[in-house]
């Protein structure tokens, strides 16, 4: 880090940032495999790049990759995507009208708080944004 103080007449060249449509490939120990799909050419990301988008990433989904020039500065991804639930206790009969929740252990490894009715092998819709669950695929 360094501290700089600009004068309101200098100008500050902006800097070029792009964004790539990537394809997310696989993972390898702790690298993150993404293919471009027009170029065929491969990116490797580790965990501390993805940061939170690793609890929502799943094979072969689209996300846009953001970059300066050489450097991969973050990832984007849609804003809700469809996961399965591999683990959750099962719903009580008579609890389907409660409002309440139990949680639910998704095919990433991220645990939402889902509605009694939800079961194991259930489709849900959750938002990346907040965790959240959303609905039923």
């Amino acid at each position: 880090m360094q501290e700089k103080t600009f004068r309101s007449t200098e100008k500050v060249e902006q800097a070029q940032i792009d964004t790539k449509s990537m394809q997310y490939l696989y993972v390898d120990g702790d690298s993150y495999y993404f293919m471009d799909n027009d170029t065929y050419e491969q990116l490797s990301l580790t965990a501390d790049q993805l940061g939170d988008a690793l609890k929502y990433l799943k094979e072969n989904m689209m996300v846009s990759i953001i970059m300066h020039g050489s450097e991969t500065l973050g990832i984007d991804i849609p804003k809700t995507v469809d996961l399965e639930v591999k683990e959750t206790e099962p719903g009580i009969r008579g609890n389907t009208s409660s409002g309440g929740s139990k949680p639910a252990t998704l095919e990433t490894g991220l645990v939402v708080q889902v509605p009694f009715f939800i079961n194991v092998g259930d489709v849900l819709t959750i938002n990346t944004t907040d965790g959240t669950y959303i609905s039923r695929a």
